[in-house]
């Protein structure tokens, strides 16, 4: 039984998940006000700063206002910010404020525009280069340069070039995922075992066949890989970039919750763009399974 609990890995996931929710209750669980030894003018002197506040029964009890910027808020304080915004998920209440559910989509279409077009050029640059050495070889200090390169650091330029912060979000994207597809595909189409060619050279095939049916099925595997790194980097330089621009998504969503002092916002934003990256990525990578193999 003991060696069965320990093969299930979901046994100690709940397990751990448990262990984190209840430790982080304690840490950030706080007494309840106790206005012992305070005069009463200390007492109206709190509630006029907004410190406390006063219930139907005359007691006196912390402000919950005021206990969203003071430490970190407790799970059950995120759990109902939570359901506060899964509630309105669809609702626009002015330009600036739509549900989450939007937030999600305006993220997802923004991601998923740059990622796209970045993948069609990275790979096919990809292929141009490793099919020439010489080429490869000139274009690859270069590519070794811009490879480094913050996504982020490009925003300012790309901002001032194209004056649009939609297309500028889009755009930083592009380049975080343009590097790591366009140099994996070059080296994996340069590094293509020599016998698939010289099989595609006996049988005559055309350059569009032999590229479809001899080239990219070979290098599919490195090519893959590549588009695992750009899809790492590009899901995560389009969260600081809706930051940065004040482009409605969820990235919008976190940096206006801080700018209202709202943690438990904060954390839910964090939670969502988890979600959210949970979900693209495993999406990615049951479409990459129907192109990879083992030879």
């Amino acid at each position: 039984m003991a060696n069965q609990t320990v093969k299930n890995p979901w046994m100690i996931t709940a397990f751990l998940l448990v262990t984190f929710l209840v430790a982080w209750h304690l840490l950030t669980l706080r007494e309840a006000f106790n206005p012992k030894g305070l005069t009463e003018d200390q007492l109206q002197l709190m509630e006029f700063n907004g410190d406390i506040i006063k219930k139907p029964d005359g007691t006196y009890a912390w402000n919950p206002e005021k206990e969203k910027v003071k430490g970190i808020p407790g799970p059950l304080a995120v759990l109902q910010k939570t359901k506060e915004e899964l509630s309105e998920a669809f609702v626009k209440k002015g330009t600036n404020d739509h549900g989450i559910g939007f937030l999600v989509l305006y993220t997802v279409s923004r991601f998923g525009a740059g990622f796209l077009a970045a993948s069609f050029v990275a790979i096919v640059f990809g292929v141009l280069l490793g099919l020439n050495r010489v080429l490869f070889r000139a274009v690859n200090p270069f590519i070794q340069i811009l490879k480094p390169i913050s996504p982020l650091a490009w925003m300012p330029l790309l901002l001032y070039s194209v004056k649009d912060t939609k297309w500028t979000a889009i755009l930083v994207v592009f380049m975080a995922a343009l590097s790591p597809t366009l140099a994996t595909t070059a080296f994996g189409v340069n590094g293509l075992r020599k016998d698939y060619l010289h099989v595609a050279a006996i049988l005559q095939l055309s350059w569009f066949r032999r590229l479809f049916l001899v080239i990219l099925p070979g290098a599919a595997p490195t090519i893959v890989n590549g588009l695992r790194i750009s899809f790492g980097s590009a899901l995560v330089a389009v969260v600081p970039a809706e930051m940065l621009l004040g482009e409605l998504g969820v990235g919008y969503l976190s940096w206006i919750e801080w700018n209202n002092l709202d943690i438990s916002g904060v954390i839910f934003a964090i939670l969502v763009v988890g979600f959210v990256g949970v979900v693209l990525d495993s999406g990615f990578n049951k479409l990459s399974g129907f192109v990879t193999y083992q030879e």
